[in-house]
């Protein structure tokens, strides 16, 4: 008896080290929805790239088509992205409910949460008092929505840091997430990758990037959220004073999340490509 329980606790032990020295990646590819190109892009770094865990808008004009590529890859981990701004200058949203305290002057969201001191004339959310009950039938909207086209959307987060526009909103959405069964907080023990995204490298320098980041990865659970597509298409059309190079800034996220290197580095060091909804159960 003494020898098998002897075995176990050697076993236990060992399975113990071998998980902490795992290295665990979550890729979270942002804003399936916003137009056909990012549609194809979020796509693309799941199917041929790095990516499991994805966050739908579902105000956005392309979100029926995301839904429908997303049906045929169930095991994408979605995320509903929680969203009160439109932020492109071409390219505009409105909410799913009535809700004017949110609105710009034509019936928009506005662009930014907080004023851009860079755009002083750009309209943002909290230049006006909002109401939280507005906000609040928003968000159920959304997250209704999402769930009755993709009913294995696994959790929550937020476009532009909408969530935590007030501590009103703050509290109100993590009432939403327990109700919902949604998680929006990550783990804490999660460490955020830095030093990949910047909208004037090229693409070519963002796949290397991310080789030498990989690389040096330490053990434990890594998280990188950015945003995947192609410097050609609708994406084109998309900007805003300040931040016009979209198309091209995204090109190199999706050749990068889809790179033969970085997925052979990956391979070479045994990193554990997991999604948002398997590291909140812990997996």
């Amino acid at each position: 008896m003494k020898k098998i329980l002897l075995a176990l606790l050697c076993l236990t032990q060992g399975l113990l080290a071998q998980t902490s020295n795992e290295i665990r990646l979550i890729i979270r590819s942002d804003d399936i929805g916003f137009c056909h190109t990012a549609n194809d892009a979020c796509m693309k770094v799941y199917t041929n790239g790095i990516s499991r865990s994805v966050e739908i808008l579902a105000t956005a004009p392309w979100f029926m088509e995301a839904v429908k590529m997303l049906k045929t890859q169930p095991n994408y981990d979605v995320g509903v992205h929680l969203c009160l701004t439109s932020e492109w200058e071409n390219l505009k949203w409105r909410p799913l409910t009535s809700a004017p305290s949110l609105t710009d002057a034509d019936g928009y969201f506005p662009q930014f949460i907080w004023e851009n001191k860079k755009l002083r004339d750009s309209p943002y959310l909290l230049q006006k008092t909002i109401n939280v009950a507005e906000v609040e039938r928003e968000f159920r909207a959304q997250i209704e929505l999402v769930k009755k086209h993709l009913p294995w959307a696994s959790h929550l987060s937020a476009h532009m840091g909408c969530t935590n526009a007030t501590p009103e909103v703050k509290t109100m959405v993590e009432r939403l997430s327990k109700e919902y069964n949604l998680p929006i907080q990550m783990p804490k023990d999660v460490q955020y990758v830095r030093g990949f995204g910047g909208a004037d490298k090229s693409p070519e320098q963002k796949e290397k990037d991310l080789v030498e980041i990989l690389k040096n990865l330490p053990a434990g659970t890594h998280f990188l959220v950015e945003h995947p597509g192609y410097d050609s298409g609708d994406m084109k059309g998309v900007g805003h004073v300040g931040y016009e190079n979209v198309a091209y800034d995204r090109e190199g996220v999706t050749r990068a999340f889809t790179s033969a290197e970085v997925k052979k580095v990956v391979a070479e060091r045994g990193i554990k490509l997991i999604s948002i909804k398997e590291a909140m159960a812990g997996k």
